[in-house]
């Protein structure tokens, strides 16, 4: 199903003559200058609810009482642990544009959801039920999800943060952003600001095909990268020392650590 179906699907049940359940509790409330938009966890929603009611929730809030922000506010989709896919964040975007908000990120527990919406050009926070990257983070070596795999260019303006390891299939651009209590690895160019191990995790590393990053970050120890550029790129690996990151060309790194391990 196209993006333009499902929105022609989801037009047509909000026509209907069907009374929109104010059970779902979908919110629209003000963060600062932004907006979030609150979506119920799926244990708040009776058990015969679906997606199209929802959505009517959604779209009644949106289009119901005084509209109290101007024109182009962001929006934050807090998303909790509802599930997303491509086709339902389009809609949720076009909702929002209608009455002049603009979707820029999406906070959810769900991975499936998270990726959805990294592939779609949003910033990304995945959270763990109860716990945020994004206020008062707690040192912690364990990593509490599983790892979030993204085949795509995260460009400039998109921040994605993951409670575990983050893995790209594509670059990490410049003004782009990754945040992970795990690992970093891009299979592809790293020039934009990468953090591994934002918990305190000081064992974490970052790995990329091309390293030429705005910032590297592992745990609290911060680097740069070098004023010259590199006439020649290869694989590396950033990890902490106690002097420091250091960078190393992957196939010495992994010398080492087999030395070291056997």
């Amino acid at each position: 199903m196209t993006s333009d179906s499902a929105e022609q699907s989801v037009s047509t049940a909000s026509s209907s003559d069907k009374v929109v359940d104010c059970q779902l509790q979908v919110r629209l409330q003000r963060e600062g200058e932004q907006l979030q938009l609150i979506l119920p966890k799926s244990g708040e929603m009776p058990d015969e609810a679906t997606w199209l009611e929802l959505w009517q929730q959604l779209k009644h809030r949106l289009n119901t009482g005084e509209r109290f922000w101007q024109e182009n506010t962001i929006v934050h989709l807090m998303a909790n642990d509802q599930l997303l896919d491509g086709q339902k964040l389009q809609a949720i975007a076009n909702a929002l544009r209608e009455v002049e908000l603009q979707l820029e990120r999406v906070f959810t527990s769900r991975r499936q959801t998270a990726v959805a919406a990294a592939t779609a050009g949003y910033s990304v926070e995945q959270q763990t039920p109860g716990k945020s990257l994004q206020k008062n983070p707690v040192a912690s070596t364990e990593l509490s999800a599983e790892p979030l795999y993204l085949q795509t260019t995260v460009r400039a303006g998109i921040e994605i943060r993951h409670p575990g390891t983050i893995v790209i299939l594509g670059d990490l651009n410049p003004g782009g952003t990754l945040i992970a209590r795990g690992d970093i690895f891009i299979w592809g160019r790293l020039r934009g600001i990468a953090h591994a191990g934002a918990s305190g995790n000081r064992s974490c590393r970052i790995m990329a095909l091309q390293m030429e990053p705005t910032q590297l970050r592992i745990a609290d120890a911060v680097a740069r990268a070098p004023e010259t550029p590199l006439s020649e790129f290869y694989p590396e690996v950033a990890y902490i020392t106690s002097s420091g990151i250091r960078i190393a060309r992957a196939l010495d790194f992994s010398k080492t650590n087999f030395l070291l391990n056997s």
